[in-house]
């Protein structure tokens, strides 16, 4: 079967025994490749070791902001204990930190109107048709990317960005097989990010997920509990999880977009940039404790989405000493969504498909 390029409205145009200075090198509280290979590895101990009840493993495809705590334990030991990092001081490819840091005018944010806008996207989202994905295709999605944080060596520490790259991911409906290309954070070629255990917001994943607001908030709320700081933000960084990499079946991304407008704290930004440079208005929520404000961006006229940056808009709350050189107006992380597609293989790209 050949490539099908998804109808999708955006068709466009981060204890003991470990060594501070090298986890240092991790981009603190980011998405990195690190976290999504090493999460495959880990699924094993994290079935074994978790408590009883419903945890589910997050899925490694994604850039996720918040994670499982007894993943993110394992992951942090297996980072430093596998010798994964090598010093990203060596700035060795275009998705490492060779760019200048990344900055932006802290846009105002308001409240009002901030429901309209998420009605308005969720309608533009209802009109579109999403196909099912075929246990035997898998999805592909492929971003502009970049990182901001603080970069330690030899005891110093400055802020650095990455240049925005190019990023590509392929994921199977259940998120067993998959493949990830993004230059400077993977080997030449890209690297499997096969598992034996489906993932969470996998694509057979999100067809279980109920499409009435309430009931799907309400999921969302259980689901993000002990995660994130504080229930309302964690549940508004699951919501964009699951609009971002990922393919929302048909329904679901507008419902989404009505459960967003329930969580207090949800406000509008009138002008946000993506990773691409294209302007758009942003639906957004402050965390008050790591004094970032995470921004969904959407096209004005069509309220297409077109990806997500984190600002920080003020000081964090009881940070270290490093995290403080981060100052307000530097953009943390941006990501533009260029291509959505569901194509027949790994490293396929619908251009290549015949």
């Amino acid at each position: 079967m050949n490539a099908s390029p998804l109808p999708h409205p955006a068709e466009w145009q981060e204890t003991e025994g470990l060594q501070p200075p090298t986890e240092r090198d991790l981009p603190a509280g980011r998405h990195q490749f690190h976290k999504e290979r090493l999460m495959a590895q880990i699924h094993d101990e994290h079935r074994t070791t978790a408590p009883a009840g419903p945890q589910r493993p997050r899925n490694r495809f994604l850039r996720p902001a918040i994670v499982w705590p007894v993943a993110a334990c394992a992951l942090a030991g297996a980072i430093v204990a596998g010798g994964v990092l090598t010093g990203r001081g060596a700035d060795t490819g275009p998705g490492v930190a060779t760019g200048p840091v990344l900055t932006t005018d802290i846009g105002t944010a308001s409240a009002s109107g901030t429901t309209t806008l998420l009605d308005r996207i969720s309608l533009a989202a209802g009109q579109v048709h999403t196909p099912q994905v075929r246990d035997d295709q898998y999805i592909y999605i492929e971003s502009t990317t970049a990182d901001t944080y603080v970069k330690t060596v030899d005891d110093k520490h400055s802020v650095v960005s990455e240049k925005p790259h190019r990023r590509q991911v392929w994921e199977s409906p259940d998120g067993k097989k998959g493949w990830l290309i993004e230059p400077g954070n993977s080997p030449d070629g890209g690297e499997t990010l096969n598992s034996p255990y489906a993932a969470a917001g996998a694509y057979n994943d999100l067809v279980t997920l109920p499409t009435d607001p309430d009931a799907l908030l309400k999921r969302i709320y259980e689901e993000s509990k002990g995660q994130g700081n504080g229930p309302d933000q964690a549940a508004f960084e699951m919501i964009g999880d699951l609009i971002g990499e990922s393919y929302p079946p048909a329904g679901l991304e507008a419902a989404l977009y009505k459960a967003a407008a329930k969580i207090p704290g949800v406000v509008r930004v009138d002008d946000a940039v993506d990773a691409v440079g294209r302007h758009g208005v942003a639906v957004a929520r402050l965390d008050e404790v790591s004094g970032e404000r995470t921004e969904w961006i959407f096209d004005k006229k069509t309220y297409t989405f077109l990806g997500e940056r984190r600002v920080q808009v003020q000081r964090a709350e009881n940070s270290n000493p490093e995290d403080l050189l981060i100052k307000p107006g530097t953009i943390t992380f941006t990501s533009a969504i260029t291509t959505r597609a569901v194509v027949d293989h790994t490293k396929e790209t619908p251009s290549q498909a015949s």
